[in-house]
C-alpha cells in the first residue's frame, strides 16, 4: 500500500499494483477455492495464487524492461505479468487476468508515467480483451459482472477531474457491488453454466478476483493516503 498518493501510474506503481494483488490473492486463496468449489473445478484459488507467485518471481528478476527491472515502463511491466499469467496459470483464469494485464499494458504502450485517462483507456482495453476472449457479457455471472461497472466508474471519475487514486477508488467499490451482483444470477457462461439455474446463490470466484485486483490498484497509487490528506484539510 502506497503511503503518498500518487499522480501517474508509472514502472514502480505498476509493479506496486502487482504486489499488492499478489498479496491478497495469497491471503484469499482459501477464499477465492471455496467460492469456484460449488460452481467450478475448485482450483480457482490455487491456479491464480501460482500464477501470481510466478509474477513475483518476474518482479524479483533482474533485466530492465522486464517485470522486475529497475526501469521499463507501466506498459512493460504489465505486459510482462499478463504473459506470465497465461503460461503459468491453467484453467480459464490464466487467459483471462493474463489478457487483462496484456491488453492493459499494450494499451499503455511506452508511456513512462500514466495519468488518470491513459489509466482509463488501459482499463477500457483490459475489459475488451475478456469479453472477447471470454464471450461473456454482464449479467453472465462471470469476472465481467464487476470489471465492467469497475471500468465504467473510473472512466466517470477521471472525466470528471477525480485524482487518479480517487477513480482507483471508485473502480475497486464499483467492482465489489458488481462482484456481489453476480449471487442472484443464473450462470450463463464458464463451468458454472452448466449447473444452469442451479449455479443462482454463489458469488461468481472471477468477480471476487476482479475486486481484489482493482483495490490492488487504489492501495498502489496511495487512495487511502489521498484520503487522509483530505481529512486532514476539512
Amino acid at each position: 500500500m502506497s503511503a503518498v498518493a500518487r499522480e501517474a501510474l508509472d514502472a514502480a506503481a505498476a509493479r506496486e499494483w502487482l504486489r499488492g494483488f499478489a498479496a491478497a490473492v495469497a491471503e484469499r486463496s482459501g477464499e477465492l477455492t471455496d467460492l469456484d468449489r460449488p460452481v467450478g473445478d475448485s482450483d480457482h484459488g490455487v491456479n491464480l495464487r501460482r500464477g501470481t507467485e510466478a509474477v513475483l518471481a518476474a518482479l524479483d528478476a533482474d533485466g530492465a524492461g522486464g517485470a522486475g527491472g529497475a526501469d521499463g515502463t507501466p506498459g512493460q511491466v504489465l505486459g510482462a505479468a499478463g504473459r506470465t499469467l497465461v503460461s503459468t496459470v491453467g484453467g480459464a483464469s490464466g487467459p483471462l487476468f493474463g489478457t487483462a494485464l496484456r491488453r492493459a499494458g499494450k494499451a499503455l504502450g511506452e508511456v513512462p508515467a500514466a495519468d488518470a485517462a491513459q489509466v482509463a483507456a488501459a482499463l477500457r482495453a483490459a475489459l475488451e480483451g475478456v469479453v472477447r476472449l471470454g464471450e461473456a457479457r454482464v449479467g453472465d455471472a462471470t469476472m465481467v459482472d464487476a470489471l465492467d461497472p469497475a471500468v465504467a466508474a473510473f472512466e466517470r471519475a477521471a472525466q470528471e477531474g477525480a485524482p487518479l487514486p480517487r477513480a482507483a477508488r471508485a473502480a475497486a467499490g464499483a467492482a465489489a457491488e458488481g462482484a456481489a451482483s453476480t449471487v442472484p444470477l443464473v450462470a450463463r457462461k464458464g463451468r458454472a453454466s452448466y449447473l444452469g439455474p442451479r449455479s443462482r446463490g454463489h458469488l461468481d470466484p472471477g468477480a471476487r478476483s476482479v475486486e481484489l485486483l482493482l483495490t490492488a490498484l487504489a492501495d498502489a497509487l496511495g487512495a487511502d493516503a489521498l484520503d487522509a490528506r483530505a481529512g486532514e484539510g476539512a
